[in-house]
């Protein structure tokens, strides 16, 4: 499995370009898939607590598009993380965003946030890892630390990128191709005994990711960049669209494993104007990569029984607001297609939805009365999850809503004023209109 590219930082400053443009190579075969600087995906960034990173976004698409550090908490004003930004064709645009001092070490990644095409440059193949620490993490002492990010796309036979449908919109489109960096089910090597890290990103537009390495447990240490309060073992990790997971294996024995995604059911579009599909992810299983396993027995260190995870705020709840995803018949100019809304509207980026008092915690109630899934993300103030298994209590910044149901959530609005954004991450329904903004204010 080839690892991206990295660019780190120094002396405090990370300064990259980063360049969209058509031509990718990608599960070995030549394309016109959109990429980062010629790969996809783009170049792993490394920066540090503290430093700043610069980038200038160069658009050689032929759409507008814009640039967001999924997952960190900065400012979401100016030239740092402003989903507002737009990138003309031929334009670029100079970001500079600082990283706090006491930002937790751990995966994030970087994508386009262009409303209206978002979903179709992320599956076109424009994403890229971004990693906050210098190196070597003391918490999780590991052989080899791996970026694993998945994607999926659809190609034709020319290595076009292929145009979803109307109902694959609707449904959020899955690719019929599975790749991890790039690669189409690559090979992991590792020694008996060693640990390896896997930081796994759900870079996919829709699809949800029930994650099995065959033969084997894995060891959870951290979710959407944020260690758990301990290590976790478990059979199956389900990552939603945007969430990322820390993974720890240690093989024990020699041969070849599968890391497959299982299937998932993320609901359907039910009886809404006839149709009655069963949903996405119905079918078999999908191997995303392979674990060969070899050589000498390798001794590895122990893991802690602690992991410095962050408390769940204890400051009091200033305020309480229940925030409603719905989908219904007949809305966005779809010739009698569906709206998707939250709070019944859909996306209007000069209207505030929802205004915060800065230096306040609340709690949001994300009730989801559709026949979906979807998946809650709040750009900037990451959240405590307070009702959802198996990671309750955890920061994170996308948490799966599934169909009929809801999740309570804490954000502390502590730090950072700013105008930003919420919406459902899969990609294809933000992009009909199920996205809102909040203006955070002193």
């Amino acid at each position: 499995m080839r690892q991206p590219q990295v660019a780190a930082s120094r002396g405090g400053v990370l300064d990259v370009t980063l360049t969209a443009a058509p031509g990718a190579r990608l599960a070995g075969r030549d394309t016109s898939a959109w990429a980062f600087n010629g790969t996809c995906p783009g170049p792993t960034l490394r920066v540090r607590p503290g430093d700043l990173l610069r980038a200038r976004l160069i658009n050689h698409i032929d759409q507008p598009t814009n640039l967001h550090t999924h997952g960190l908490h900065v400012s979401p004003q100016g030239n740092s993380d402003n989903p507002f930004v737009t990138v003309e064709p031929g334009d670029s645009f100079d970001y500079a965003i600082a990283v706090p001092t006491d930002h937790p070490t751990g995966t994030f990644w970087y994508h386009p946030h262009h409303h209206g095409t978002v979903a179709d440059q992320i599956f076109a193949g424009l994403a890229g890892a971004l990693l906050v620490g210098g190196g070597p993490d003391p918490d999780v002492p590991v052989t080899d630390d791996l970026v694993l990010l998945v994607t999926d796309i659809t190609l034709d036979g020319a290595g076009r990128v292929a145009s979803p449908n109307m109902m694959a919109r609707m449904m959020g489109r899955e690719g019929e191709l599975v790749l991890v960096n790039g690669q189409h089910q690559p090979v992991i090597t590792a020694a008996p005994g060693a640990v390896q890290r896997w930081r796994v990103i759900n870079g996919c537009v829709s699809r949800v990711l029930a994650l099995r390495l065959e033969g084997h447990r894995v060891t959870q240490v951290a979710l959407d960049g944020v260690f758990l309060p301990a290590p976790a073992d478990r059979d199956q990790v389900v990552l939603a669209p945007g969430n990322r997971a820390d993974l720890l294996v240690r093989p024990t024995r020699s041969g070849r494993y599968a890391l497959v995604s299982e299937p998932y059911d993320r609901g359907s579009l039910g009886m809404m104007g006839g149709m009655t599909d069963s949903g996405p992810s119905a079918g078999g299983p999908v191997t995303l990569a392979a674990l060969a396993v070899s050589g000498a027995v390798t001794a590895s260190a122990a893991l802690p029984a602690r992991l410095p995870a962050p408390s769940i705020p204890s400051d009091s709840v200033s305020r309480r607001r229940q925030i409603t995803f719905a989908m219904g018949m007949g809305g966005m100019g779809m010739g009698g297609g569906m709206a998707f809304t939250i709070d019944g509207r859909t996306f209007d980026p000069g209207r505030d939805d929802q205004t915060v008092a800065l230096g306040t915690t609340e709690e949001w109630t994300v009730v989801n009365t559709s026949p979906m899934d979807h998946a809650f993300h709040l750009h900037a103030w990451p959240f405590h999850v307070l009702t959802s298994a198996p990671a309750a209590g955890v920061l994170q910044d996308v948490v799966l809503v599934p169909a009929r149901s809801s999740v309570r959530l804490r954000i502390p609005f502590t730090d950072y004023p700013g105008r930003s954004v919420y919406h459902c991450h899969v990609l294809d329904h933000e992009d009909l209109g199920m996205m809102a903004t909040v203006n955070v204010r002193p």
